[in-house]
């Protein structure tokens, strides 16, 4: 069980997003030897469509690696506190991240989850809060930005462009391998854009995806598998 308390109202989560935004943590900057990083990835019950509903069941993969090595695994079970809503992701998966990344990241020199940091209406997205929350540094990496723009990188490995909010570079597209549509590393918890995305280059191995992710998001899925072939259940709600 999490130690930590989550507000679990949009209201409260909102002045909570607006406190986290007006702080100015000191800046983290990467050392030079292999970087240990913690990683966290929810999967849900599949067969849910649109923003889900409360109370969806939910596998969070998380991994510890040095460098390349898986030095660490572990596999919470959770359910969502809330469905999705732009924003508003830390009221549906902030609690079963923390679970799940709270025992590594002492370890760890920095935390990667599948969210925006500063690209967020209020500048806190939940790569803020879950780094704040964690006392840890921590760096978000989407698909795509959430409300932030800029044009996409060269297709060259470790290209990488800015994405501005408002006129400030809130992240970086990061071209991790050629050929496909590159990630959004986002500023978060002690981290800036161009460390953000210096991260992403580090961690990244044969896939679109870095790596510390890419393995978290296999152990929540297998997790999610084993589950489902032990107990079959339809992920679909009655009407």
């Amino acid at each position: 069980m999490t130690v930590h308390q989550w507000p679990v109202q949009a209201e409260a989560l909102v002045a909570e997003q607006q406190r986290l935004a007006d702080l100015d943590p000191a800046l983290w900057r990467p050392p030079e030897r292999e970087l240990r990083t913690a990683a966290a990835f929810v999967a849900f019950l599949r067969g849910e469509q649109g923003p889900g509903h409360p109370g969806d069941r939910a596998w969070v993969g998380a991994v510890l690696l040095e460098g390349p090595r898986l030095m660490r695994r572990r596999v919470v079970a959770g359910v969502a506190g809330a469905s999705y809503a732009p924003g508003l992701l830390a009221l549906r998966e902030g609690p079963m991240l923390d679970e799940a990344l709270a025992p590594l990241v002492g370890h760890a020199d920095v935390v990667l989850v599948d969210a925006t940091g500063r690209d967020h209406p209020r500048r806190a997205g939940l790569a803020v809060h879950i780094g704040a929350v964690l006392d840890a540094p921590a760096v978000g990496v989407t698909h795509r930005p959430l409300h932030a723009r800029g044009a996409q990188p060269p297709d060259v490995p470790g290209a990488s462009s800015p994405v501005e909010l408002d006129g400030q570079e809130v992240g970086r597209w990061v071209r991790t391998v050629r050929g496909v549509r590159p990630v959004v590393a986002h500023a978060a918890w002690r981290t800036d854009a161009a460390t953000a995305a210096a991260v992403v280059l580090r961690c990244r191995g044969g896939s679109r995806t870095p790596e510390p992710l890419r393995q978290a998001r296999r152990v929540a899925r297998e997790a999610r598998a084993e589950a489902e072939a032990d107990h079959p259940v339809s992920a679909r709600r009655s009407p």
